[in-house]
């Protein structure tokens, strides 16, 4: 899977999930850092890359409905430390079915994995 990490995820998370065997580039290696969450989003679009943020302003499915873009992951931990994400997010990387996400809007919580898929 072709990812982008938001600026709101540990950077040691692009050396785990590379080793599982993604493409992983991040905001902050684009020179993306601080800006609009419209460019960085363009950004993720225009390289085909699944976004994957801790940012609620991206959790409106409306506004990026399934179907219509690359991917979207929206992380929704209780306690976001450091130590939590880098736990969190390589376990639902190695243990889910991540490549059927394309265009999907997906939720990673503490216990569950909801994810919402394009209309048929």
């Amino acid at each position: 899977m072709r990812i982008k990490l938001d600026e709101n995820l540990p950077a040691d998370l692009v050396a785990v999930l590379a080793q599982l065997g993604h493409d992983v580039d991040t905001v902050p290696q684009e020179g993306l850092k601080g800006h609009a969450d419209r460019s960085v989003w363009a950004a993720a679009q225009s390289a085909d890359r699944v976004l994957v943020t801790q940012d609620l302003d991206f959790s409106d499915v409306r506004a990026f409905q399934p179907g219509t873009h690359s991917g979207l992951v929206l992380v929704r931990l209780r306690e976001p430390s450091r130590a939590r994400l880098s736990t969190r997010l390589p376990h639902v990387f190695e243990t889910e079915a991540v490549e059927a996400w394309a265009g999907c809007l997906v939720v990673v919580g503490d216990r569950k994995v909801r994810v919402r898929r394009p209309p048929e």
